[in-house]
């Protein structure tokens, strides 16, 4: 399974070569912060079986152990890594150049939702380890 993405202007495209460790959505304050939606949709990747082409992307460090990349040019956020999952790297689903291929099977942070978000009750509410 291949997908691919790029940013809002183009400059940084990326390209997911193996089937996705999980697909679901965030509900935490700090993906919402740094997206400016009410949750955000995310495809966790095995770190070897991605790439990206075009500029290099800035990166924000957003809390301890866990850095943000988005695009210089047009500020999109692109990925995110954490300590906490060492070999993975997560990519938003929403970049995707065809974002109907996203399969979103679980909500994380589920207690941090906002009351306004319809909940699609079909996915598998999360722990996180």
């Amino acid at each position: 399974m291949r997908m691919t993405g790029r940013c809002l202007c183009g400059a940084v495209q990326f390209s997911l070569n193996e089937k996705p460790l999980w697909q679901g959505h965030c509900h935490c304050e700090s993906c919402r912060r740094a997206c400016g939606a009410g949750f955000v949709s995310w495809i966790g990747i095995r770190d070897g079986a991605w790439e990206l082409s075009g500029k290099t992307l800035k990166q924000y460090p957003s809390s301890p152990g866990v850095t943000r990349q988005f695009c210089g040019n047009c500020g999109t956020q692109m990925s995110f890594a954490s300590d906490r999952w060492p070999q993975e790297t997560h990519f938003l689903a929403a970049n995707l150049d065809d974002p109907e291929c996203y399969a979103p099977t679980q909500h994380f942070h589920h207690d941090e939702r906002l009351s306004w978000v319809p909940m699609d009750k079909t996915l598998k509410i999360a722990g996180l380890t």
